[in-house]
């Protein structure tokens, strides 16, 4: 079932997650220099030529993916809506999908046919081949068989589609990922590393845009070596929120965590393409704010202009399909630049005026 992991308890995620982060610290003028110096990549290293980019979803309230009886997708007018919102005076030109279902082909058709400057990462859902259920701390009994059977045909279904896509809108997509969050330790959607790279190989050989695997920080710095080798660039998620920062300490924090990436691997590009900062969340207090978002999102893009990293910021609407449906604080719900009724929130009240309850 696609994307499980984000309707699963999140509570017991961020107890596993937040044993990955290193302890506040206060980084010195002359080792913030040396540490961009060894950041910077060039105008060429960015993805379409561009620095700001958004993770898109557009499922509205009421609205979800398939969750094993069908999903409830956006038509075809709020997908527009959306679309026009994000890339109104060209702001949002690169948007990051995660899935080939018939709602990232919605969108893919919405831009072709309204000629809309948006360009997409598109991406390629895996479900589980193996059973994680004594590494995820929400898997209560492993997967059956039959289940990751089923999942292993479903997973070269989707890989085909995504080729199809690609070579569909090659004017559109400008990248392809295939599996998000797939590798690391705590999912309930586990595939094998050589499995990863033999579908890596088996798209780059079909298609001619760039191709990678969308991972944690901490899991590319520690054992990504062997797929570094075959991706064509490094898709890093850092999350400083999620492994127990605040909003004093993030910027610093999501630099340190892509330059462990670039120590241990320093011979690829990086495009950030997950990072982000909830604005409600029971899981995290008042270190969840619109007005820490506003200030996240803005020292990150300065930054990453200044180094020519692509980021991709997570996400452009909050999704009230995610997480636990008794939460309604929880905060994989909480996670947009926009509420869900598509009005902005701080971070975006100055660029969408007009779209401002009053």
């Amino acid at each position: 079932m696609k994307k499980l992991i984000q309707n699963l308890s999140l509570l017991l995620f961020i107890s596993l997650v937040v044993g990955c982060a290193t302890e506040k610290k206060e980084i010195s003028d002359e080792t913030k220099n040396t540490v961009a110096d060894s950041l910077q990549q060039t105008k060429d290293d960015l993805m379409a030529g561009i620095t700001r980019a958004v993770a898109y979803s557009g499922f509205r309230e009421g609205q979800h993916p398939d969750r094993g009886n069908g999903a409830s997708n956006p038509t075809y007018e709020e997908t527009l809506e959306d679309l026009k919102i994000l890339s109104r005076d060209d702001y949002f030109q690169l948007i990051r999908l995660y899935d080939c279902d018939e709602n990232s082909q919605m969108v893919l058709k919405v831009i072709k046919e309204n000629n809309l400057n948006i360009k997409v990462m598109q991406g390629l859902w895996l479900d589980a081949e193996i059973s994680n259920h004594e590494g995820c701390g929400w898997l209560t009994e492993p997967i059956k068989a039959e289940k990751l059977a089923a999942n292993k045909k479903s997973n070269l279904e989707e890989i085909e589609m995504g080729i199809k896509l690609a070579n569909k809108y090659p004017d559109i997509i400008v990248a392809v990922n295939v599996g998000n969050e797939m590798l690391v330790e705590w999912n309930d959607h586990m595939c094998e590393l050589d499995t990863a790279i033999t579908y890596v190989k088996r798209v780059q050989n079909s298609i001619k845009q760039p191709v990678s695997v969308a991972e944690n920080s901490h899991w590319w710095a520690n054992k990504g070596a062997k797929l570094a080798e075959v991706v064509d660039f490094l898709a890093v998620h850092v999350y400083p929120l999620w492994e127990g920062q605040d909003i004093t300490n993030a910027l610093e924090y999501s630099i340190e965590n892509t330059m462990m990436v670039k120590r241990n691997i320093p011979n690829k590009k990086i495009v950030i393409t997950e990072l982000g900062w909830a604005t409600v969340a029971a899981e995290f207090g008042e270190r969840a704010s619109e007005e820490k978002q506003e200030i996240y999102y803005n020292k990150i893009y300065n930054w990453a202009e200044r180094m020519n990293i692509t980021t991709f910021f997570f996400e452009a609407f909050d999704e009230p399909w995610k997480g636990e449906t008794a939460n309604p604080d929880g905060a994989e719900k909480h996670w947009g630049i926009f509420n869900v009724d598509r009005t902005p929130k701080k971070v975006m009240q100055k660029l969408y005026p007009d779209l401002i309850k009053k």
